[in-house]
Parts: structure tokens; sequence; C-alpha cells
């Protein structure tokens, strides 16, 4: 076995390596998985840097949207989509530019919790089961509460140019239809897939070449029916205050978003309860200071008023 340190390899740290290896010559696409508002700043200095993006990292979009979208007209580069359903939106478009979009129909697995009729109780465990997904903590805990798909939400009205109304969100227990984009003729595109990641990470990459790829391919016998309920905004009120976020816009999405990195991380070091974590959100969305237009400066003081508000009254 050989050490890091005896290979031709540089190992850099902190948000000055992440910055350095975003910006690195010689390349023409970068990928942000990273998870958190940490993505945000690599991700503005690889677009100055005129980088394409390959995007996996949800809050850059959800915190500084508007920002974002400018920046890539601005230096005339890309942003490729890597989350399943935006993904798939962005698959279902091809071939359809300039055709208007009535309706984008953003589907979610509904979570662990899909059929609870009392999720007061819920465990650290009974959180990170998620039926069709392996991820990471962070995000399965998300996608217990559907913050996930509420951070999806807003990414999406970014990504595509539409309007938050129009954007309907499907629980899809079955995971198989990623998203579906409605057009004004009546017409719904779909793109099916098994659940894996492997195919819009490398559709991302290779964008427009669709390249030969091993796995297991979708069998529609072997699934026999896909099934379509509707969310419960009330018993998974993050979705709905996603929506109230982006209505409201400026800062409020960094608020949400922040608050919300804040309380996933209280709940699995089992700080606080499970609907804690909605509590935590709307209380900070209520008090924390709104900025109607904030700069980049001005979202990461935002991220910050946030830690400190919980910090006070939460911890």
């Amino acid at each position: 076995k050989k050490r890091i340190t005896d290979l031709d390899v540089k190992v850099t740290t902190g948000m000055e390596g992440l910055i350095e290896v975003a910006t690195a010559k010689g390349t023409d696409t970068v990928v942000n998985s990273v998870v958190g508002n940490i993505g945000l700043v690599p991700t503005v200095e690889a677009i100055k840097a005129k980088k394409n993006i390959a995007l996996a990292n949800k809050e850059t979009l959800v915190t500084s949207g508007e920002l974002v979208m400018n920046l890539l007209k601005e230096n005339g580069v890309k942003m490729y989509p890597v989350d399943s359903e935006h993904s798939a939106i962005f698959q279902s478009l091809q071939g359809n530019e300039g055709n208007k979009i009535d309706k984008i129909f953003l589907t979610a697995s509904g979570g662990p919790f899909r059929t609870w009729e009392d999720v007061s109780k819920v465990t650290i465990d009974d959180a990170l089961k998620h039926p069709n997904w392996n991820m990471g903590k962070k995000i399965t805990v998300d996608s217990a509460t559907l913050m996930n798909k509420g951070l999806e939400v807003i990414e999406a009205k970014w990504l595509f140019n539409v309007d938050l109304e129009q954007i309907e969100v499907l629980v899809h227990p079955q995971s198989i239809i990623h998203s579906m984009v409605g057009y004004e003729d009546g017409a719904v595109i779909a793109q099916l897939g098994t659940p894996d990641m492997k195919l819009p990470i490398q559709y991302a990459l290779y964008y427009p070449e669709r390249r030969k790829m091993s796995g297991k391919r979708l069998d529609l016998f072997e699934l026999g029916s896909l099934t379509f309920e509707r969310p419960d905004t009330k018993t998974f009120r993050g979705l709905a205050l996603a929506y109230d976020a982006m209505r409201k816009g400026g800062s409020q999405p960094t608020v949400f978003n922040a608050a919300n990195e804040r309380a996933v991380a209280m709940f699995l070091d089992r700080r606080i309860s499970y609907p804690q974590i909605t509590e935590i959100i709307e209380d900070c969305m209520e008090h924390v200071a709104y900025i109607s237009d904030p700069t980049l400066d001005q979202v990461l003081e935002t991220e910050q008023a946030v830690y400190e508000y919980i910090g006070q009254k939460w911890a």
C-alpha cells in the first residue's frame, strides 16, 4: 500500500481547496456534488472560470438561483442537472425546444413515512430507512421529511425558467418515473428508469450523446403497475414551507435551506426530535432578517444569521 504523500498528487482542503479544484485549468466541466451551501462559492468561481457545471448540489440554486443563472449567461457556459428528477425533466425537454411548458411533474418516492398516520415518534433509524434509494444521511432525512422535494422544487424553477405554480409534486412510490413535462398541447413526456444515479451522471457528462452503459434494465412487465398520490403537506409541512419560501423570494430560500441543514444535523446528533426539524425551519423563516435582493455575500451572511439564531434559541 502507498500513502497519498508517496504519489504525485496534490491534496487541497477547505474552501480554498474546493475553489482551486473547481477552477483547475485543463477541464471544461465541473461536477459539483458537495452537500450543503458550502458548494455555492466553488460553483460561482467555476462559472467565472468558464466551466460548464454538472450540478448535484441543490443548495447552489436554492440560495442563489437568480445570481447563478445570470452568471451562466454572462460567461457563456451551461449547467447540466445531475439529480435524477431534474435530469428526467431535462431529458423530457429534448426535441421540444421552443414549445411552451404547461407543467412540470416532479416525482417523489414519499419516503419511509408515506403511510404513517403519526410521525411524532420517528427515530433516527426510522428516518434513515429509505424505501428505494441508498444515499447519505442528510439527504435521506430530507427525503423522509419531503424537505428534499421542496429544495428540488426551487431548483427546478431556476433550471427550467418556469413559474413556481407550474411545478407539481407527485408521490410515486416505485421511483420509476423520475419526472415528467407537460406541454400546452396536452402531451406529457416522462423519463423512466431504475432507481440508480449512474444514468443521470453519465447523461450530464456526455450530453447530448447517449453512451452504452451496463446495468439492470427496466422491466415494465416485472413492475406491473405504477401509482401516484398527492403529497400530504400537513404531515410533511416542509414541502409547503419550500413553496412559501420561494413565493417570498429574496433571502427566504436561504433561510429555509440553512435552517434545514442545521436542524437535520441536530436531529442526527439526537439533540432534537423529528417534528422539531420543521418547527425550527418555520421559526427561522419568521424571525431571521429578510433581504429582498441579496448579493452573494448577503446570502452567506444570512446563512450565518440562521445558524446564530438556532444556536441562541434551540441549542
